[in-house]
């Protein structure tokens, strides 16, 4: 048990070490070099927030915002689905009142790419915008970040503000635009993040763009928006807030982080678990037990989908400060290497599997590994989502989680494994290799370093390299 936990504490202190640049989730405080340490261990945590609006109908203030904002140019960024929905209806209807003056996007890609990325960085520089707002999932909303960035910065490549070792990683230091984003999913939390996450397919991995100074200026959360998405949809959007929560409650605490910064500006927004996000984690998980199943099953359950909405904004805020870590971290290959798998709901004319879907499929082996360094919240997150605990054995509490998710997931018809959507044992070399492009930059960036690998060590790498095949293996079977 002890070597176990020592173990399973190696992998996640690693994964903290290098989780200021998370591809799909966190956003840097500085992206200056790292500064001598105080000492082995931090000792402080910080909470970045952005501002938030909530309320049943509040779209309908975004044309006074603009008003306010002095905007007279504004883009409006959408998908080709959305176009024609209610949320996109209401806010053209709060420009039209408010006389703003607007040209519409409306060709992002769900899960975007490099290449839909600069589709849309096209659009934006030659509309010489002043303001923009997106509507949509966190595929809009990462589009209209990453489109505001580089028209407020023509002369740049696309490459500079891109993650290293893909990208040259440059800090933003232009000044952007005000982005007003609307989430018509509830999941992803894109609106209160400063991170934009795409496909390089060239790769074949997924990136993204890290920065503060790209977070949205205000996100509008109106839950009127999500009564309008399908049931595939609300299930994949709610399994990446489950997550979320799951995984920044039960990563190392702040104050086993190392190193300690000498200078506050280098520490970073992946701070490990916390007080503040602990709190934000749970009250999102209690909101998931009680209110996911329903939100799925009755498209009008008014009540659970403005809750669920609330629930990926409180999320947002706990792995926003806390951060993700295994699940998050081998979803990346998953979603990239996808074949043929089109999930159902989702009207594209391309292979997909939704972020959320490729999160959760891990979720039963990667908890039932890491409880060994925290069985106590393992036990005390299996309790909220339903499982009996009055007499468990402390030492079982990862499988108890495991199998509460197995069962969680099985009464919302999730599709069974990696083989379900698509993959065999024959995938799994590419999947490992997917993965530690995550985790082997020697700048420590990514999501998933040190739960894998820990980099000049050969016979700890094979070791870590093992028990990833081995957690494939069993989400396949």
């Amino acid at each position: 048990m002890a070597a176990g936990r020592e173990r399973a504490a190696r992998l996640l202190r690693q994964l903290q070490r290098a989780a200021c640049r998370c591809p799909s989730h966190s956003h840097t405080y500085s992206q200056v070099p790292e500064q001598p340490t105080l000492g082995n261990t931090d000792y402080a945590f910080e909470m970045a927030i952005s501002n938030i609006r909530y309320g049943e109908g509040v779209t309908k203030e975004i044309g006074m915002d603009l008003q306010n904002l002095g905007a007279r140019r504004v883009c409006l960024m959408t998908d080709k689905n959305l176009s024609q929905l209610p949320p996109v209806k209401a806010v053209l209807n709060s420009l039209a009142k408010c006389g703003i003056n607007f040209q519409m996007y409306d060709s992002v890609r769900v899960e975007p790419t490099d290449q839909s990325f600069l589709d849309a960085i096209t659009f934006a520089q030659k509309g010489e915008f002043d303001a923009y707002v997106a509507v949509g999932g966190g595929s809009v909303i990462d589009t209209c970040k990453a489109a505001n960035l580089y028209a407020s910065s023509p002369t740049s490549a696309f490459l500079d503000y891109v993650n290293s070792p893909i990208g040259r990683g440059k800090p933003v230091t232009v000044p952007l635009k005000p982005l007003i984003a609307v989430p018509t999913t509830a999941g992803t939390g894109s609106e209160t993040t400063g991170v934009a996450i795409f496909d390089f397919k060239e790769l074949k991995v997924k990136t993204g763009i890290a920065s503060r100074a790209i977070k949205p200026t205000l996100g509008i959360i109106d839950p009127l928006h999500t009564l309008s998405m399908p049931e595939r949809i609300v299930a994949n959007s709610g399994f990446d807030v489950l997550c979320h929560a799951l995984e920044s409650y039960t990563a190392l605490p702040y104050n086993m982080r190392s190193p300690c910064p000498s200078n506050p500006i280098s520490r970073p927004a992946y701070q490990g678990s916390n007080p503040i996000s602990d709190v934000w984690a749970l009250h999102a998980l209690r909101i998931v037990a009680k209110y996911l199943k329903r939100a799925i099953r009755n498209p009008e359950d008014r009540e659970a989908r403005a809750n669920m909405h609330l629930a990926s904004a409180f999320a947002g805020i706990g792995f926003g400060n806390a951060g993700v870590h295994l699940c998050h971290g081998m979803s990346y290959p998953i979603s990239g290497l996808v074949k043929t798998y089109k999930p159902k709901d989702y009207n594209v004319d391309h292979s997909l599997v939704p972020h959320g879907l490729s999160v959760v499929l891990t979720s039963p082996a990667v908890f039932a590994f890491t409880a060994q360094i925290n069985p106590e919240r393992h036990l005390e997150a299996a309790e909220i989502l339903g499982a009996d605990i009055r007499t468990a054995r402390i030492k079982d509490a990862g499988f108890i989680l495991a199998d509460t998710l197995r069962k969680f997931l099985f009464d919302l018809n999730v599709d069974d494994g990696l083989a379900a959507i698509g993959y065999s044992k024959a995938d799994i070399p590419a999947l490992v290799k997917g993965t530690l492009p995550q985790c082997t930059d020697t700048a420590a960036t990514t999501e998933l370093v040190g739960n894998i690998v820990q980099p000049n060590n050969n016979n700890k790498k094979r070791n870590h390299l093992t028990q990833l095949n081995g957690m494939l293996i069993r989400v396949l079977n």
